[in-house]
């Protein structure tokens, strides 16, 4: 696939995310992702990043907020090992699982070594204060700006801007939001712009186990996608039910995705024209079917377009493209027009129009 507009051709096949029941994942390595986060710092820009597991994928099947936040991402990791065989069996595999319980320790050392400031916010005062007590000891140059453990009560409005307030006085490079999925993503989606991190991200239970108060499985459990059971004999009264009700919808869901997207074509763009727009168009005429990497290019497009102040109106779908879409409750995430002409007067004259096409 190539993607053109005005002023260059990029190439961007490697770059596709990978689409998994309406939420994409980018094609890396945890060594890669450790690359891009260090360019997010460097650029100075407010960014979010997401580490999304089998629970987040069952929870936005039911929440659109979810789901739109975890396509909006900057960065979206794949934690894991059950998402990476998803992949495979949608025919397009994700190379490795990136666990946010292993990207955070290798992020707090490069943060040492560059002298990067981090903000811990979340979990229990306790598990908070002997986390960084062992910070302190195993990463003495670590700059820690700031940390607090608000109430597990909902939070005011008024309470979560003096939150949002403290950490963008603390003037952080990198901000740990512990405060559970989906709570933490939404609160990083509404406030990551005004604090103006240049990285902010969700991190589950990671602060408990850099504390030291859970345990990892084994790497060989790990590496064979069981170490839920592992967490599972650790707190059985709170896991069981979360993880009977993932193991039914996301086994489910993915055999209804596979069933919709197995051995369907690949699409590729061209005749990509950049100009000022209210939207963009991307006109699927002459394509017939699409796999999960297709799905993958919409919402890649779709977070280009928002980034713009835009929508990506998608023109000319045909049955089953539009089951493909439902199939990953996506089919009110765009602006669906029946044809090149009425996507025009959604649109306008003067927006990006890309055709798609199957890749050769």
């Amino acid at each position: 696939m190539r993607f053109i507009d005005s002023n260059t051709e990029k190439e961007i096949v490697d770059r596709r995310p990978v689409a998994i029941l309406g939420v994409p994942f980018d094609k890396v390595t945890i060594s890669e992702a450790v690359a891009a986060i260090e360019e997010m710092v460097a650029s100075r820009q407010p960014h979010y990043l997401v580490t999304a597991n089998v629970d987040f994928l069952v929870q936005a099947q039911q929440d659109g907020e979810l789901r739109r936040i975890l396509a909006n991402a900057d960065l979206s990791l794949c934690d894991g090992t059950p998402v990476v065989w998803a992949s495979r069996l949608l025919g397009n595999p994700l190379p490795e699982r990136v666990a946010g319980s292993d990207l955070t320790p290798l992020l707090l050392k490069v943060a040492a070594e560059k002298g990067w400031r981090v903000y811990f916010l979340g979990a229990t005062p306790e598990a908070l204060a002997e986390a960084l007590a062992r910070l302190e000891r195993d990463l003495p140059s670590l700059i820690i700006a700031g940390h607090e453990s608000p109430p597990f009560r909902p939070l005011s409005d008024a309470e979560n801007e003096e939150i949002a307030w403290r950490i963008q006085e603390a003037r952080p490079d990198l901000v740990f939001v512990a405060f559970g999925c989906p709570k933490a993503e939404k609160w990083i989606a509404r406030h990551y712009r005004a604090i103006g991190a240049p990285v902010m991200v969700g991190v589950g239970g990671t602060i408990d186990f850099l504390a030291g108060r859970v345990k990892r499985a084994p790497r060989w459990m790990a590496r064979g996608g069981v170490e839920w059971i592992y967490r599972l004999m650790q707190e059985p009264r709170r896991l069981w039910r979360r993880y009977s009700r993932d193991l039914w919808v996301f086994s489910w869901s993915i055999l209804a995705q596979w069933l919709t997207l197995s051995g369907r074509v690949a699409i590729e763009l061209e005749g990509a024209v950049q100009c000022a727009g209210e939207h963009g168009v991307l006109d699927l005429s002459d394509v017939p079917h699409i796999d999960s990497g297709g799905v993958g290019l919409f919402l890649a497009l779709q977070k280009k377009m928002r980034a713009e102040g835009r929508q990506l109106v998608l023109a000319s779908p045909n049955r089953q493209v539009r089951r493909a879409l439902a199939i990953m409750r996506l089919q009110d995430d765009f602006i669906i027009a029946p044809n090149l002409a009425a996507a025009h007067r959604l649109a306008s004259p003067v927006a990006p129009i890309w055709m798609a096409k199957r890749a050769a």
